[in-house]
This record gives structure tokens, C-alpha cells and sequence, in this order.
């Protein structure tokens, strides 16, 4: 089979070199991965197969990592991955959702002792999304003479800087984000249902560009009118739009796995004065947030500069700023590691991707006007271009 890989193999080398670095410095001699961006991140394999068990096994002795999911999937493995043959694994289909007792991994550890993991440190996610208590309880029964390390998130830290390549896929996710807000800007009219919006937007997502197409995102688009507008992650109904209202919406534009978000509220009617005063002191601080974006500075000072902002208007926001992000599966595209907020000490270093998520749901009104940037030695990218306004329909 021809493969079909999203980068050069001098890509996964640097990223595998970088993993086994920082396994040797924690004394972890086998590392599995069961997080969908982690295993893509370092293999390049991308399908929707994680509802089953698949690992991806890093051992410090072996030149290539090591797939193994159900035996159906190997043929996309051959086809997504940069892997030998000889490691891609699979299990029969008998132990996926087994009835007999039938656990795969125990496969998985029977693999693990025939790379000479029998005794060793094993790496675990234990904060996955995608790690179960029944996982870790069958591996440590089978594995009874290994060390469970928790390595959550060992990945995670290394891919939160984007490499060059990767910030190719990052700036073409966001011009897919800004094609699906044009789309919902186009469409919003009095009268149109909440769901014939949402299409639109969701054809938009995949069709991406002209230049390139795009894919689905790691949850959903988040779409509410009126009340539901003060909510963060509302959905569509099948009402038409009154004369006037309020709609928050975010958006997420996807490439190769690559997820930028990006939110707006929309106006359909006039806005009343009190909220475009409300609309400005929101887009104020936000680009003084952004102003304050450069490589060198902490999360938490990012924040802080925002924060300030808003006290000057006599508001205040407790949730954070924003969050890290790159490549996204479900259920969620933030990285889980650093996020811009009071007390995240994380060091900015050009290349991090975040959602700056800046954001105001109060009781009785909210507003939401987004962006996503690159950080850079001197500042920030941004990784759209939508303009960070208001938009009255």
C-alpha cells in the first residue's frame, strides 16, 4: 500500500527523539500512548477507531514506535503511518467488546513482554480521556512485575510547540475557520432555522477552501440564539430567527487533524447602546491581551494584562483566557497543558498555538469575540483573519 503521510519522515524522527529524551530523563523505559493526538502526533495514523482499544508503544530500545489496534484497522495503518510492517499490530475482533471475559490488553501486554517490558517502568496516561480504570487495572494484572508510571501528558508538553511544518496545517485551519464565520455571516437572516445555519457552516467546515478541503472537528459547532447565547456550548434548535436577536457561535476549521477555533456573537437587528458599550470595552481587552503576546512572557502574565482591562470597566472574568492547541480529536482540541490564566506559569515560546477564548457570559447579556494566534519572538500571528468585531445583521 502507498502511504500517505501529512509530513516528511525526518518530522516523526524529531518528534520521536524528542519523546524518548524526555522518557530517559523520567527513567520510563516503555511508554503507551492511548490519546488519539498523541498516537498521530508521533505515527501519523488518523481514524475514527479510538472507541476501541489502540495503543501506540514507544520503548527507548526500538528504532519505530509500535501500533496495535483491532486487525480491521491495519490496513489504514499501513496506509497512514511511516511504520514497518512488522510494527503494526492488531488483536482479533473477538476481544472488542468481549462478553467472554476477553480482555485486548492483555494482547497489548503480551507485547509489551516481547519487546522486554516484563520488568520495566511503564509510562501511562492516566489522565486520558481515552485510558479507562479497566484499561490500567487489566495491564497491571497482566504486567505484575512492571512499574506504572503516570506519564500524562509527556507528549503533550513536547507537541505544544509547533514546528514549522506544522504551523503550515495551524494557518490553513484558521483560514477554514474564517471561511465557516463568512458562511454563517452570509446565511443568518430573520426567519432562517437554527439548523439550516449550522448546515451551512458544517458544509463550509468540510469543503474548507478552494485550495484545500477540510474535516471534522474534535466536538461540535457551538451555535445558540437568544438565551442560549449565554451559555458556552450551546446547540442549534430547528427555530427560525426572529426579527432580532443574539447568536453566539464557534466555529472550528480543521486540517489534517490541525484545529483552530474561532467565536463571534451576531446582532440580527440594532443593538441597543449599553451593549455596543459593552461590545467595546470586550474587544478592548481582548487585543490588549494580544499586545501583550510574546515569546518570553508567562500565561499567567497574558492574562493579567487582559484582566486589568476589563477591571478598568468595572468587569471581571473567571474563567480562563484561553487555552494551547493544535491537534484535535474528541472530545476536546485544547492540549491540556498550558492555558492563559492567573497563576499558569508557563513560559511563552514561539511556535505555541493558542485560542485566545475571550469570552463574557453573564446573566442577562454575554458577548464573544475570539481569536486564535502563533506566538512569536516578538509578538503573535494571528491565525485568522476575521475582524474582531461585532457583527450586526
Amino acid at each position: 500500500m502507498k502511504k500517505q503521510l501529512p509530513f516528511e519522515r525526518g518530522e516523526f524522527a524529531a518528534r520521536l527523539s524528542a519523546v524518548k529524551k524526555e522518557m530517559a530523563k523520567r527513567g520510563i523505559d516503555v511508554l503507551l500512548l492511548s490519546e488519539p493526538p498523541n498516537q498521530n502526533y508521533l505515527t501519523g495514523y488518523d481514524s475514527l477507531s479510538f472507541y476501541t482499544p489502540q495503543m501506540v508503544i514507544v520503548t527507548l530500545n526500538h528504532d519505530e514506535p509500535i501500533w496495535i489496534a483491532r486487525l480491521m484497522e491495519r490496513p489504514h495503518a499501513a496506509m497512514g503511518t511511516y511504520l514497518a510492517d512488522d510494527n503494526i499490530r492488531t488483536y482479533p475482533d473477538e476481544y472488542v467488546n468481549s462478553h467472554a471475559g476477553l480482555s485486548a490488553y492483555d494482547v497489548m501486554a503480551d507485547l509489551v513482554k516481547e519487546l522486554g517490558g516484563e520488568k520495566a517502568r511503564i509510562g501511562v496516561e492516566m489522565g486520558g480521556y481515552y485510558y479507562s480504570a479497566r484499561a490500567h487495572a487489566d495491564l497491571v494484572r497482566a504486567l505484575p512485575l512492571a512499574e506504572f508510571i503516570d506519564a500524562d501528558l509527556l507528549v503533550n508538553w513536547i507537541r505544544i510547540v509547533k514546528s514549522p511544518a506544522e504551523l503550515v496545517y495551524m494557518r490553513q485551519a484558521g483560514r477554514v475557520a474564517d471561511a465557516m464565520v463568512r458562511r454563517a455571516f452570509d446565511t443568518i437572516e430573520p426567519g432562517v432555522r437554527e439548523c439550516d445555519i449550522a448546515a451551512a457552516v458544517y458544509h463550509q467546515q468540510i469543503s474548507g477552501t478552494p485550495e484545500f478541503g477540510g474535516g471534522y472537528d474534535s466536538s461540535c459547532l457551538f451555535f445558540g440564539a437568544g438565551e442560549r447565547a449565554l451559555t458556552p456550548h450551546p446547540q442549534w434548535t430547528d427555530k427560525p430567527l426572529p426579527a432580532s436577536t443574539t447568536i453566539y457561535m464557534e466555529a472550528h476549521g480543521v486540517r489534517l487533524r490541525y484545529q483552530v477555533n474561532l467565536a463571534r456573537t451576531i446582532v440580527v437587528g440594532k443593538p441597543s447602546a449599553p451593549y455596543q458599550k459593552f461590545t467595546e470595552i470586550a474587544i478592548e481587552a481582548l487585543n490588549v491581551g494580544l499586545e501583550s503576546v510574546r515569546s518570553g512572557r508567562t500565561c499567567s502574565e497574558i492574562q493579567a494584562a487582559y484582566a486589568q482591562a476589563l477591571a478598568r470597566h468595572g468587569y471581571e472574568k473567571e474563567a480562563r483566557l484561553g487555552y494551547s492547541q493544535g491537534i484535535g480529536y474528541p472530545p476536546a482540541s485544547a492540549e491540556r497543558t498550558a492555558s492563559l490564566r492567573k497563576g499558569d506559569n508557563t513560559v511563552l515560546q514561539s511556535g505555541m498555538c493558542f485560542h485566545m477564548m475571550a469570552a463574557l457570559w453573564l446573566e442577562d447579556r454575554s458577548i464573544c469575540i475570539t481569536q486564535p494566534f502563533v506566538v512569536t519572538n516578538d509578538g503573535h500571528e494571528p491565525l485568522t483573519s476575521t475582524s474582531r468585531t461585532l457583527v450586526v445583521k
